[in-house]
């Protein structure tokens, strides 16, 4: 693990919250098909990978309205006499977000897999009797759901979700509500995850976090977040 930013033991660690889309499973390819086959019943093309990439991390809400915003922006999209702006993205918003729901719950975990290093990290953790919750803002069914499906349910005594709470990471809120789930105070809770999203509600909620390189941080590079160090793979993580 990379020299942390601010001072924290890994030795005084209690519990672990883990992120899941780009931190423990590589998920683009579901959000890809999902989303594609929500905008072919909307009519609308096809979205790149790289449009796909920036937007992930911060709930479906957020994920179908940066979507529909890229798609209603495209030269061939104008041309059909669409209504183009803020009012045809939210026009769009609620059957867009139905179908999307409707799609990934029949692809989720297809087109995913589990990162080198995660299994033998849980393991890890495992091993030294660690408390584990997996904190994402994917909804918690699909979260789950994935987590059976990749054989990684086992290891956490709790799944939330982005609507499982008020509000969703970067507030502080799900990290805060977590550690009192699990039963360790903030400062004994690592928060382990690959975006900006979980650092900034780590520091707010007063959480140690550590990052891993090779996720989604909404198109920005990983290593200009403020974090307490990067790890490459899980399994570096020797808590």
């Amino acid at each position: 693990m990379s020299t942390p930013s601010q001072p924290f033991s890994l030795a005084d660690i209690q519990a672990v919250m883990i992120d899941l889309d780009g931190t423990m499973v590589d998920t683009m390819g579901d959000f890809e098909a999902a989303l594609n086959l929500c905008l072919a019943d909307m009519d609308l093309p096809k979205v790149s990978p790289a449009v796909v990439n920036i937007a992930v991390g911060k709930g479906s809400e957020h994920l179908i309205r940066t979507v529909l915003r890229h798609q209603l922006d495209l030269p061939e999209v104008k041309a059909s006499g669409m209504v183009c702006d803020n009012t045809g993205v939210e026009n769009l918003y609620e059957p867009a977000f139905a179908r999307y729901q409707h799609h990934y719950e029949k692809v989720n975990g297809k087109f995913a897999d589990v990162y080198a290093g995660v299994l033998p990290g849980l393991q890890q953790f495992q091993a030294r009797g660690l408390k584990m919750a997996c904190l994402t803002n994917k909804p918690t069914a699909f979260a789950k759901a994935l987590l059976a499906d990749k054989g990684l349910a086992g290891f956490f005594s709790h799944v939330y979700g982005g609507d499982a709470f008020p509000r969703k990471k970067p507030d502080p809120m799900p990290l805060l509500e977590t550690c009192k789930a699990l039963g360790t105070s903030p400062a004994h809770t690592l928060m382990l995850g690959d975006s900006q999203n979980d650092a900034l509600a780590a520091r707010a909620a007063q959480c140690p976090v550590v990052l891993v390189t090779y996720g989604y941080n909404h198109g920005e590079p990983i290593h200009g977040v403020d974090c307490d160090g990067f790890v490459d793979s899980i399994a570096e993580l020797q808590v």
